[in-house]
């Protein structure tokens, strides 16, 4: 198994969750001329350099007009991310004219030093998840920010229910038959010849190896044991942990009748190893825990 952290993984942060509840410390901070701020919009995140070689931009927090979320410190410093998208132009911020512009971290994410990939996915969760419970689940009442964008206070004194930020579990997971083949699927969303491995999310009252044998036999009609996990990426995409794994298929006949898949089938090993990507298959993106779940099985055989 590789050592190294899946990509968005291992931000390079103190989170410095005591701090956020120092409402004080929190103004302080963000009024500091030392602050920097990571500023996301539409969910977009601000970078800079080169289309091949982007870098995230830290800003000073003075000129930008929005509720700030504390994301913790950096080397002493603290760090916040902020919503800009109900700026219409973003261009037009004196703040950010010049420092940099918005892109998809779908797009720049596996071009980005690994650490501030993690960054801008930290910021993009924060913002997303924020923008998305503006109201009380509950009662439906206003939810204010609180604890430096960590938690969402219900407004009525009735209620007053706290709401956390939410992280949806999904496991992902490579079948292979004990030997030198893999399951790898398809559905219609992905772009043109791609496959990757099998995905789910966690349902109430199951453990994740519950819901890897579950989804493999929703989405391809095979049985597994020997489930192992391997590792786990935050995704998000919009809020997901994909918890990875790997098990061996005890039935071999592959059924998609379920729509779930567009098509699935066994592959072997020296196939994904010598294929040229092509419009007819090619592995998953990069930067996701599935290409990493297929490079090591590959490299284990």
């Amino acid at each position: 198994m590789m050592n190294r952290p899946n990509i968005y993984a291992a931000t390079p942060i103190d989170r410095a969750s005591l701090r956020r509840k120092d409402e004080d410390w929190l103004t302080e901070a963000w009024l500091a001329p030392a602050s920097r701020v990571l500023p996301v919009w539409q969910t977009k995140s601000f970078v800079a350099g080169p289309e091949d070689a982007p870098r995230a931009v830290l800003l000073p927090t003075e000129g930008l007009d929005a509720v700030p979320i504390f994301l913790g410190l950096m080397d002493g410093t603290p760090v916040f991310t902020v919503d800009l998208s109900m700026v219409e132009d973003p261009d037009a911020l004196p703040a950010l004219r010049g420092h940099g512009r918005f892109e998809d971290l779908r797009v720049t994410g596996p071009l980005m030093p690994e650490g501030e990939a993690a960054l801008c996915a930290y910021a993009r969760g924060m913002v997303w998840w924020n923008a998305r419970h503006r109201f009380c689940g509950v009662c439906g009442s206003p939810a204010a920010t609180a604890e430096g964008g960590h938690v969402r206070l219900c407004t009525n004194p009735d209620c007053a229910t706290h709401h956390f930020p939410r992280t949806d579990p999904a496991v992902i997971m490579l079948v292979h038959d004990g030997g030198d083949r893999a399951v790898l699927g398809r559905q219609s969303r992905f772009p043109p010849g791609m496959h990757s491995v099998l995905a789910g999310f966690v349902e109430p009252g199951e453990s994740l190896e519950d819901t890897v044998a579950r989804e493999v036999f929703e989405e391809v009609g095979l049985t597994v044991t020997d489930i192992q996990y391997r590792s786990s990426q935050p995704w998000p995409f919009p809020s997901s942990l994909m918890l990875g794994f790997t098990a061996r298929a005890t039935s071999f006949d592959i059924d998609t009748g379920n729509d779930e898949l567009e098509s699935a089938r066994w592959f072997d090993r020296d196939f994904l190893r010598t294929h040229t990507p092509d419009e007819t298959f090619r592995l998953a993106r990069r930067d996701s825990i599935a290409h990493r779940l297929i490079r090591e099985w590959m490299a284990e055989g």
